[in-house]
């Protein structure tokens, strides 16, 4: 069993079902998931004097659970990746952990591939749909 710190977009339904069915299967499989969806309060609006500590708060929980997980799994689907998910997963890579992308999406931000930034630390470990995925997490 692997821990495992899920770096996805989480800003509509759609991507918030995705992330949880997927989550769901992972851990069916026997690993514990940090869900950042699971444990993030709503934020307050921009201009509330108590949005930076929330964010801050947010930001804390995320890196605190990136250091203790052994691996980060990033969701790349989309025309581009989730620059929040970018900054998780070079923040994960720099801290020596095992990194995986999932990408059922057959769109690249370059021409002929992905951005470097993402694929060099991914070294082709990059699942095309959920069984790959969990054979991936399995060999860890």
């Amino acid at each position: 069993m692997v821990s495992v710190y899920f770096a996805a977009p989480l800003f509509s339904e759609g991507e918030r079902a995705f992330n949880a069915s997927v989550a769901e299967a992972v851990r069916k499989r026997g690993h514990s998931v940090f869900l950042p969806q699971e444990h993030a309060a709503s934020l307050p609006p921009a201009d509330s004097p108590e949005r930076p500590a929330a964010e801050d708060a947010v930001f804390g929980a995320d890196i605190g659970a990136i250091d203790a997980c052994e691996v980060l799994l990033m969701v790349m689907d989309g025309r581009v990746p989730d620059e929040g998910a970018c900054f998780e997963l070079g923040y994960a890579y720099a801290r020596g952990k095992t990194v995986l992308g999932l990408k059922t999406d057959t769109r690249v931000s370059e021409h002929g591939g992905d951005n470097v930034m993402l694929s060099s630390p991914l070294r082709g470990r990059i699942a095309r749909g959920i069984g790959e995925l969990l054979s991936m997490l399995d060999s860890v």
